[in-house]
């Protein structure tokens, strides 16, 4: 079987830090100059490339191997890759420049740095030593408090065109010296770039954490920088078994529903196209938010209306979206709060996105009892949130988000498909199913009868 007609491997490993590998080389900018290369030439279609572990040659990366022919290529840097795709890869002949060596040579490095590796697993086990990707979680919230700071201070913006550290420190009203700390600490992340003293935005601060950029998210990261002091939390949490940390700073919910909001503008469309809405016209979104499942139920079919029901707190934001997607009218608000309020009637399915986990088990059943009551006969309600394994130790991230809302709130949790489906039934749903979609979070949908 032969789907492509040529398959390039190229090297990614990473590896501790300071010992040689094709990552530390810059493996990534060349796989993604590749990438690039190959789509420009117009050979998408025949070339597949795919990253791999080592492949044995660790000082000369980065690496990458063409199958069936057999080449191996060192040292190629994204400079070097138009030169291989056009070559080589277009015109079939090898660069030789780039040439790993011969056969007999690159199979006693790659043999002779296999048992350097034997060796220094055997010494770090022999040690002790903490495995190195343990280590690693151990110590990951050093980059995400240096990210999270530079976005709270709005660094990437007032670093703009780039500037050298005394300068940036002047625009942010900050010290120097900690200023060119955090400066050089986010060049070792790979967020700036950094040239004889000068600082400047790499194209991934550039596109997601610059004021004005295409995909601006500062604003959704801001409810992580709120998340954090309620982490640090958790051990007095654990002992007490429920959140110790009640006040929230003021612009908690404009950063909470920006945050919402982006991750529910790119899965609306997933969630639409897994529901059936054939017979929907009446729509609840509960809990909705910035409304961007409500705009996306409402683009569904020009006869379908949705609600958002939400706090006062949040409708004007959600308003602002609703005015932006042209729906005004066909999506509407209304104030309500989901523990203390009637629903209403008459909807054709009512929707939970993301609040079941922010409940007691006790609230979410009192929650899908209205539910129940404000579907019609044969109306569903759709309920999209993090769902547990039966031993509730994964998928990681939904077991890791029970201990957000831990710190966060006060009953709230991610629960198992089960709990869902006793609930429901509980409440009179019948057929209750689940749905799985790409990414983190599953539907579980169950119909009144």
């Amino acid at each position: 079987m032969e789907p492509y007609r040529l398959h390039v491997y190229a090297c990614e490993q990473k590896k501790a830090e300071g010992a040689p590998s094709c990552s530390a080389n810059g493996s990534a900018q060349t796989i993604e100059a590749l990438r690039r290369e190959i789509q420009r030439q117009g050979l998408a279609g025949e070339v597949q490339v795919t990253a791999c572990g080592s492949l044995g040659l660790c000082t000369r990366g980065p690496n990458m191997v063409v199958y069936p022919d057999c080449v191996w290529y060192s040292g190629v840097h994204p400079e070097d890759v138009e030169e291989i795709v056009r070559d080589h890869l277009a015109g079939g002949r090898p660069v030789e420049r780039l040439s790993s060596g011969d056969e007999a040579a690159v199979r006693a490095e790659i043999d002779g740095n296999r048992k350097k590796m034997l060796a220094a697993f055997k010494a770090r086990e022999d040690a002790g030593v903490l495995p190195e990707d343990l280590h690693q979680s151990i110590n990951g919230f050093r980059d995400s408090r240096a990210i999270l700071t530079a976005v709270e201070l709005d660094l990437f913006t007032v670093l703009g065109g780039g500037g050298d550290a005394p300068g940036v420190a002047e625009r942010l009203g900050a010290d120097p010296r900690a200023t060119e700390a955090l400066l050089n600490a986010l060049v070792a992340i790979g967020l700036l770039e950094k040239s004889q003293g000068t600082f400047t935005n790499g194209p991934v601060a550039a596109r997601y954490f610059v004021e004005g950029a295409e995909h601006d998210s500062r604003a959704a990261i801001m409810h992580t920088v709120h998340l954090w002091p309620r982490w640090s939390t958790l051990t007095e949490c654990v002992r007490e078994g429920t959140s110790v940390k009640r006040a929230r700073p003021d612009e908690w919910t404009e950063a909470f529903i920006a945050a919402m909001h982006k991750n529910a503008a790119f899965r609306a469309p997933m969630v639409v196209r897994a529901v059936d809405m054939d017979a929907v016209r009446r729509v609840l979104d509960l809990g909705g938010g910035s409304g961007a499942y409500s705009i996306a139920f409402a683009q569904a079919g020009e006869d379908v209306a949705a609600e958002v029901f939400d706090l006062a707190s949040v409708l004007p934001i959600t308003q602002r979206h609703i005015d932006e997607a042209g729906l005004t009218g066909r999506v509407t608000t209304r104030v309500g709060d989901l523990h203390d309020d009637d629903y209403g009637t008459g909807y054709d399915l009512v929707f939970l996105s993301a609040i079941c986990h922010m409940n007691s088990p006790a609230e979410n059943r009192a929650m899908l009892a209205k539910a129940f009551r404000a579907l019609e006969p044969s109306g569903r309600v759709v309920i999209q949130d993090f769902i547990l394994g039966p031993d509730k130790t994964g998928p990681k991230t939904g077991a890791l988000f029970a201990l957000n809302m831990l710190v966060g709130t006060r009953g709230g949790s991610s629960y198992s498909e089960s709990e869902y489906a006793a609930w429901l039934e509980e409440a009179g749903f019948r057929d209750v199913r689940r749905v799985p979609l790409p990414g983190p979070t599953d539907l579980v949908i169950a119909q009144r009868p």
